[in-house]
């Protein structure tokens, strides 16, 4: 049963007009709508939100749910979605579809490739939400916030874009702190170990995914970093 409502929604996802899909990051392209090739290097403010306003990303978005959280926040600008599951992206996009919402976009490709996709300073701001902290020493180059990833997010942010880390992982949270200081490049602008041990201080901090209620439950604090990497 689990089989068939996955292959489900990967047939229903083809019929989205806001989802993109690599299938080989070997060979990064995208497919959209039916199949579809497209080509949306340097081209998603024309091809696909047709407006100019600011794009976020949000890696590792999984189900989607601060992508549509920041979306219906912040009409003003657009967001995309990215993760490697389609089974997962399923839930925002028909989301989006469903409610209308036009400034979110996603897209499922491995984040490694994630400059294939995107111009030199297309994106303005990235999320990074309760990603997999891949606590094994010998996969750090796979934390997003490595200094791997600050090297590919570097080829598509605006000069000094922000990115954004909320997350519940004590040893991200620090290995993320560690990384910024040891690179001159990059900023820290903001930290908060415990967001909700007073007012929030900003309203993106609001949205609760799936994850966060589960930690919340489990009595885990939640981070939150700001910083550019230059």
């Amino acid at each position: 049963m689990a089989r068939k409502n996955k292959l489900r929604k990967f047939a229903e996802i083809r019929s989205f007009s806001n989802v993109y899909e690599c299938y080989d990051p070997t060979q990064p392209g995208l497919v959209g709508k039916d199949m579809q090739p497209v080509d949306l290097k340097g081209r998603w403010h024309e091809q696909h939100f047709q407006n100019d306003h600011p794009i976020t990303l949000e890696l590792a978005c999984g189900a989607g749910e601060y992508t549509i959280g920041l979306a219906r926040l912040f009409p003003e600008r657009n967001f995309i979605g990215v993760d490697v599951k389609g089974n997962r992206l399923h839930s925002g996009a028909k989301e989006a579809v469903l409610a209308g919402i036009q400034n979110a976009a996603f897209l499922r490709t491995r984040i490694e490739v994630i400059d294939h996709f995107f111009a030199p300073g297309e994106v303005a701001e990235i999320w990074i939400t309760f990603c997999d902290p891949f606590p094994r020493a010998a996969k750090e180059n796979r934390r997003l916030t490595s200094a791997y990833f600050n090297e590919k997010y570097r080829q598509i942010l605006q000069t000094n874009g922000l990115v954004h880390l909320k997350h519940d992982d004590d040893d991200l949270v620090q290995f993320t702190l560690e990384t910024l200081e040891a690179d001159p490049r990059c900023s820290l602008l903001y930290q908060n170990m415990d967001i909700y041990a007073g007012p929030l201080p900003m309203p993106e901090l609001s949205i609760q995914t799936l994850y966060e209620g589960k930690h919340l439950e489990a009595g885990k604090t939640i981070k939150y970093l700001r910083y550019t990497i230059g």
